[in-house]
This record gives structure tokens, sequence and C-alpha cells, in this order.
């Protein structure tokens, strides 16, 4: 017992010392993380060899990787409010299911073409119908361009192409092992399968409706048992749906729709991601380690031309429907290019046919090298799409799309300028917010509490300013002043250095005199200083420092 977790400990540190030093190297060539993983782990297996394949098929390590799985299917279900698929809009609808129809057809066509059996030819194709949500969100968020109208479209996408593979997962889960393809049991454990997700389904949208609001309502209070709460839900969901025979990720995803519905639902993302993040990091680092190199170099040749097939089919067929529905050829080709690769969800996809024994580990190794390559290259399209399109456009090579000419309204984010923040619900915070909108300021109120936002007069955002993300949402580096009313000297100091930096006016609550000197160390412009002025008296005093209009 001892020799296995010293062994688990040893591999575990290995892989994570790894990936953060690949990450690093990595970093000056804007490398996406997940091909960074996937680099460390070559590294550590195959080429200096300090982890054995014996390590690697420790219980232990597929558990880890497993939770990441798990964690990265119940961010997915996160994402998919109700509200925001109604959002999504006939566009993303046509371009990602359209998407996954002809590149699944054109792939299954290809593969046998190149030599691939049936089956072999039905995964490749699969995995090759899938973007990977995890890079493009977060380099389009690096580059500030989320709510961009064309970010907007291609996250619309991702939500359509995510529950293409739930839809994927269940079908996976119903054909059982390779042992037992026979018609009858095939029909039989389909049929389980779906009639599992259609009940966990509905449990899911009741849940959301009827049991979960009154409770994570009062757990809201405190973020921290708010967290506690919605992983205790996913892995109540992920043990229902063991017993009834599907997969861990299924029961993970509609977990997350279920509190998807709620209005602490984009917090909860900014809570678990850090801990998804930790434990994918294992899962891609030991699909890195556990590719063999000779069944990835056999097929290099295949490689090459499924790679070319996702980089260019597939931005050719988004950026002809999108085109379709009036959008200008700017954004047509921005959204296309952006999902010009293959997705985590491929290699889960991939191993679990290698689990169940209908396909061997040299086409997962295959399909490694396609998201591989595929990953590297988009992320360059996408940091540079401004170059390409300006070089594609040059060359003339856009006319055949007849896509409409000149620009398209701008993104969501973009709308948001020239606004008053206020960071903290108490009293002080709500008066402040009333005063503000009296006078006619557009005010945006933000608070870890939904309770407290309710009844604003104006915008409100829910969340913690701790993460980034909120402040990006919420576009403080285009407000005219940030106000905070928090007496949490920690999160006060952090928001005045981050704004600061990005030359916004702050205003914090000196709620105690110790405070003041760290304040302003910290790069607040303003402190308020008494409770028992107002909010009132504080925004005068604002107005007439010329931080407010009359």
């Amino acid at each position: 017992m001892e020799v296995t977790e010293r062994s688990f400990l040893e591999a575990l540190g290995i892989m994570m010392i790894a990936a953060v030093i690949i990450v690093q190297l990595s970093r000056r060539f804007r490398v996406p993380s997940i091909i960074s993983y996937i680099l460390a782990g070559l590294a550590v297996g195959p080429i200096l060899g300090l982890i054995s394949p014996d390590a690697l098929d420790d219980e232990a390590i597929s558990t880890v990787s497993e939770m990441g799985i798990v964690l990265l299917m119940f961010l997915v279900g996160l994402e998919l409010s109700l509200d925001r698929i109604r959002q999504v809009g006939k566009v993303a609808l046509a371009a990602g299911i359209g998407q996954v129809v002809f590149t699944a057809a054109g792939g299954l066509g290809l593969c046998r073409l190149l030599g691939f059996d049936w089956m072999e030819s039905i995964f490749i194709s699969t995995a090759l119908t899938f973007s990977s949500t995890v890079v493009v969100v977060k380099l389009l968020d690096q580059k500030n361009e989320l709510h961009s109208l064309y970010g907007r479209i291609a996250v619309g996408i991702f939500l359509v192409q995510d529950l293409v593979v739930v839809v994927v997962l269940t079908f996976l889960a119903g054909l059982g092992s390779n042992e037992s393809l026979d018609a009858s049991t095939i029909a039989l454990g389909l049929g389980k399968a779906f009639g599992g997700m259609a009940l966990l389904l509905i449990v899911c949208l009741v849940a959301a409706k009827h049991l979960l609001p009154r409770p994570f309502g009062w757990a809201a209070r405190s973020p921290r048992l708010l967290f506690v709460w919605s992983v205790a839900w996913c892995f109540a969901f992920v043990i229902s749906a063991h017993v009834m025979g599907l997969s861990a990720e299924i029961g993970a995803f509609l977990a997350g729709l279920s509190i998807a519905q709620l209005p602490c639902a984009h917090d909860l993302q900014r809570r678990v991601h850090p801990l998804m993040s930790a434990f994918i990091v294992v899962f891609f680092v030991s699909l890195g380690a556990q590719m063999r190199l000779g069944d990835a170099s056999n097929y290099a040749f295949e490689a090459v031309v499924l790679s070319l097939f996702v980089l260019v089919g597939n931005p050719f067929i988004f950026m002809f429907i999108i085109a379709r529905y009036g959008y200008s050829q700017r954004t047509s080709f921005y959204t296309s290019v952006t999902v010009a690769q293959i997705s985590e969800f491929s290699f889960i996809f991939a191993s679990m046919g290698v689990a169940t024994g209908l396909i061997g580990a040299p086409i997962l190794a295959l399909i490694a090298l396609v998201g591989f390559v595929t990953i590297a290259a988009s992320a360059y399209m996408i940091l540079y799409n401004g170059p390409l399109y300006a070089l594609v456009t040059r060359l003339g090579l856009l006319r055949v799309f007849r896509a409409r000419q000149g620009e398209d309204e701008a993104g969501e984010d973009a709308a948001r300028t020239g606004h008053v923040i206020v960071v903290g619900m108490n009293a002080l915070g709500r008066s402040i917010v009333q005063a503000l909108h009296e006078r006619g300021e557009e005010v945006l109120a933000i608070d870890t509490d939904a309770r407290k936002l309710a009844g604003l007069p104006c915008p409100t955002k829910l969340g913690s300013i701790e993460y980034p993300a909120v402040l990006t949402a919420a576009a403080a580096h285009r407000a005219k002043l940030v106000v905070s009313t928090l007496r949490i000297e920690s999160a006060n100091r952090m928001l005045a250095h981050r704004l600061s930096a990005a030359g916004v006016p702050v205003a914090v609550h000196a709620f105690d005199r110790t405070v003041v000197d760290a304040m302003r160390e910290a790069g607040a412009d303003y402190l308020l200083r008494s409770k028992k002025e107002g909010g009132a008296r504080l925004v005068d005093e604002l107005r007439r420092i010329g931080e407010v209009g009359a």
C-alpha cells in the first residue's frame, strides 16, 4: 500500500511540476494551455521516461483525471441557462448543427478514403466535429473580445455543440462494450441510456424551478457554502447517473444545467473553474504521457490531412452558413476562424472509446495529434485574426461566400461605457446607487448576494470583484468611476490596485482609520470616510470633485 501511495504522489508531483514549467516556457509564444499540458505529458512520458505506464494506470491517477472531466462538464452545464439558449439565436443553432452534420459526414468519407474501418471512421469523424470551448473562451477573454458580436456567436455555437456532446456521450454509454455489438443489445442499451438521461433531465428541470431556488438563495449569502452545496449537488447527479448506467460526465452536465437557471450560476462558474483547472491538468498531462509516439508517427500523413480538413473545412462551412444570415464578411470570417479546432471533448470521447474497446490506442494517438495541431494553429488564427482577415481579403479569397460588406453592430460589452460601478449592496451601497440614479447617472450594482441586488433601479451583476472576470464583464476598464462600500480590506485593496493600473478612478469605504494608508498605497483616489454621512452626501462630494455629473 505504501508503495502505491508513493508511486501516485511521485507521479502526480512530476506531472504538475512539468505542467507548470512547460506552461511558463510556452507563454512567450502564446501556446494554449491544453497544448502545453500535452507537451508536458510527452516530456515526462515517452521522451524522458520519468513516468511509467504502470504509474499512469494507477487508480488514483485515473480518479483525479476523471474528477477534472466531471468538473469540466459541470461548468459546461452552468453555461446553459435557458435564457442564454434563447439568446443564442437562429444563426448559432444553424451554424452549430450544420457544421456538426457536414463535418461528421465529410470526415466519415475522408476517413474511409484514408483506409480506416467503419468504427474507427465513426470515432474519428465525430471527434472532428467539436470545437474547443476552453481554448476559444480563454483566447477571446485574453483579447477582450468575448462579448464582441463574433464572440457571442461563437459562444452560441459552443452551446449548441455542448448539447450534441451530451447526446453523443449518452449514445456511447448505451453501446456498452465491443464484445456485445449485436442489434438487440445495442437497441436495449441505447433505450436504457436515453431513458435514464430523460429521467435525470426531468429531475434537473423540476429541481431548477421548484427545489433549488430557496436553499441556494439562502446559501448565496456565504460564497463558500454556495460552492460546497453546488459541488455536492454535482456529485449527487454523478452518483445517480452511475446507478442508471450513464457516464459521470452526463450526470455532472445535468447538475450544472439545473443550477444554471439560478441567479448564482455565473458566480459559481468562477469559483468552480480553478478547482476544475487543477484536476484537468492531470487529464491532459496523462493523455500526453500515454501517447505512443510510434503510433502517432505511423499516422503522420493521416494527421496532416485531417488537420487541414478541420482548419480549412470547418471555417468554410461556418463562413457559408453565417454569411447566409446577413452578417458581414468580417463578422463571418472572425467567427469561422474562431472555431477551427477540435475540442477537449474529442480527447474525452476517444478515451472512452478506448476504454470500452471500440477503438484501439493508435486511434487515440491520431486524434490527440490532430488536436495538438489544430488547437495550436487555430490559437494563432484567433490571436491574429485581424491581419489574417486583411490578407485573405486582399487576395480575394472570400468573394466566393458573397457575404455582406461593411460592419455589424458593436458587441454588448462595447455598449457599456462611462458608467459608475458600485460594489457592495449594504445600506451605504444601496443609498449611493439610489442617489446616483436620481442624478441621471448610468449605474451598475455588483454584489455576491442576489437578494441584495433585488429592487435596485439599475442593472445589476452577481459576483465577487476578487475575480478579474467580474470586472471585465462589468466593463470596469471603461467606467468613469468605481465605488466600493465593502468592509473587506483585502477586496478593496485589490480593486484599487487593479483599476488604478487601468486609469479608472476608485472610491473605497474607509470603514476604519487603520485602513486609510493601505487604501492610499493601493491606489484609491477617494476615501468614503463616514457611513453616517449617507449615500446622498457622499455622492454630492463626488459631484463636487467632478467624478459624477450634477
